[in-house]
């Protein structure tokens, strides 16, 4: 994937998990990374990581349930680094609670994270793209949840099902610009928000349950990253919603 090397990558939700993966390949792959979250010192560490390793980073740290935030980090990654050509929409959160126990706060918190924040991210990103007629490649992070139940996640399943409509829509409109728009939608990996839970009788009963007995890792997630980041690679693949789980959709 040569072609990703050069370019401006927008990656959300950097400062843990699958965001900090997400940063660490495309900044190997040679592209320029604008690192997003709240957190600052955890971008600041990534990014002296990546720096270290010869990447090239920018911490722009924002609240992506903002409006305001997200135009502003947008608009300071065209000015220091160059008009965004890939986003990695990665940003989210989960509350775990049973449907008559879901607050409105949690269910604000997660809609906001999940499906406001990333809906107007694109379009920031996208709005740079297209004033720059750029071959953008925006890929949205979903989820198996957009496709079937998870217990006690109905918020974010809402959420994330939204998302792989929401990358169909920007597919149809943006295409004509340039812009493929896809999804990536991942089954359980292992990361350290919920590191601790594996570890308990209910996570291992879960890991049991899965059809081959095990997590995914963030590096399981590379090739598909890199495919969809990939300016020719990606060039017919546009509105896609691909799951990386392990046949658990199928089971």
């Amino acid at each position: 994937m040569s072609d990703i090397a050069g370019k401006i990558a927008w990656v959300t939700g950097a400062s843990s998990g699958l965001g900090w993966r997400f940063a660490q390949v495309l900044a190997q792959t040679g592209a320029v990374v604008a690192l997003t979250a709240r957190r600052v010192d955890r971008l600041e560490a990534l990014a002296a990581e990546l720096t270290a390793a010869g990447g090239r980073a920018l911490v722009v740290p924002a609240d992506t349930t903002s409006v305001e935030q997200i135009r502003a980090a947008a608009a300071r990654i065209e000015a220091e680094a160059g008009p965004i050509d890939i986003l990695v929409n990665n940003a989210g959160i989960s509350r775990q609670a049973k449907l008559e126990n879901v607050s409105e706060d949690d269910y604000d918190a997660v809609l906001d994270t999940n499906l406001k924040g990333p809906f107007f991210v694109a379009q920031a990103a996208a709005r740079q793209m297209i004033a720059h007629k750029l071959p953008g490649r925006i890929v949205n992070i979903a989820s198996v949840a957009s496709f079937r139940t998870l217990g006690q996640q109905a918020p974010y399943g809402m959420a994330k099902a939204a998302m792989v409509h929401m990358t169909q829509d920007m597919a149809r409109e943006w295409g004509r610009h340039g812009i493929n728009t896809n999804a990536i939608c991942p089954g359980y990996i292992r990361t350290e928000i919920a590191g601790d839970y594996w570890a308990t009788e209910a996570g291992a009963k879960l890991i049991n349950g899965l059809p081959r007995k095990r997590l995914g890792e963030p590096r399981d997630l590379d090739g598909l990253l890199l495919l969809l980041c990939s300016g020719e690679a990606a060039r017919f693949i546009n509105g896609a919603s691909m799951t990386a789980d392990d046949g658990m959709c199928a089971w």
